[in-house]
């Protein structure tokens, strides 16, 4: 099973433009046994849900915006720090989705899926590979 995390798009929309980063893995989109979790909370119950039922997770693809807020041009500060807004969202981003995975996936002692970052906020697409790099 693999786990998509986007609050708008689909699997299949990503098809289309990945291709530039994973290379003929982009066709991996267009495979019908993809989950989609639209936020934080949906994420985290689809991960331990997976575990618990001994559902192995090959692939996991990221969004970093989950919600308006994240969207909003006023979140951004004029030196362009988006890092330094984080505290102040509601929603949480794709990036702490991403660390509550590592964390789990190495409290459990599972490895890591073939993670994907399909998002197109380049600071955000940073943020969550920064996460992996550790």
């Amino acid at each position: 099973m693999k786990i998509f995390l986007d609050d708008v798009r689909i699997p299949e929309d990503c098809a289309k433009y990945m291709h530039t980063r994973i290379g003929s893995e982009n066709l991996k989109y267009l495979d019908k046994d993809w989950e989609i979790a639209k936020n934080y909370e949906e994420f985290i119950e689809l991960v331990e849900d997976c575990h618990l039922a001994a559902i192995l997770v090959t692939h996991v693809s990221f969004d970093h915006d989950l919600a308006d807020e994240h969207y909003d041009p006023s979140m951004m500060v004029e030196d362009g720090d988006y890092n330094a807004l984080y505290d102040t969202f509601k929603e949480r981003t794709g990036k702490e989705c991403a660390e509550f995975m590592k964390n789990y996936y190495k409290e459990k002692n599972i490895p890591l899926p073939t993670v994907f970052i399909h998002t197109m906020n380049p600071v955000g697409r940073i943020n969550i590979e920064n996460v992996f790099k550790t």
